[in-house]
């Protein structure tokens, strides 16, 4: 097995096309993974979430870890870690744009597969 760095332009690349990764945050000195459905856009991964454990742990703390990867077999895969600040975006006159940008990318690029999206009255979409 070799193992190598992947370089910005080819993570940038492989970021555009995955759309299951796990999302890492903590409370304290707890952390706490989860499996998620995203979207890349413009230096920003989107994703909708109903509110809950994870929500909350990331209102109250905001520095987040994504981990996704990329298995064509056991030889031959690519793994990414991504480091970033949870960022809200709640429904407001103010983020409307945001919003209706993010609601897009994520539903073109998901196909609408993320059940939390199929229920957006309840959702709080973000942006990490």
């Amino acid at each position: 097995m070799r193992i190598q760095e992947v370089d910005h332009d080819k993570t940038l690349e492989l970021l555009r096309h995955m759309r299951l990764g796990r999302l890492a945050c903590a409370e304290a000195a707890q952390p706490y993974v989860v499996p998620f459905y995203f979207a890349y856009e413009n230096d920003y991964l989107y994703s909708f979430s109903t509110v809950g454990q994870k929500i909350r742990w990331m209102r109250a703390n905001p520095l987040v870890c994504v981990q996704t990867d990329e298995i064509v077999s056991p030889e031959e895969w690519v793994s990414l870690i991504i480091f970033g600040h949870y960022q809200e975006l709640p429904d407001t006159p103010e983020l409307k744009m945001e919003r209706d940008l993010a609601s897009d990318c994520f539903s073109e690029k998901t196909s609408g597969g993320n059940p939390a999206i199929r229920k957006r009255s309840s959702k709080a979409p973000s942006a990490l």
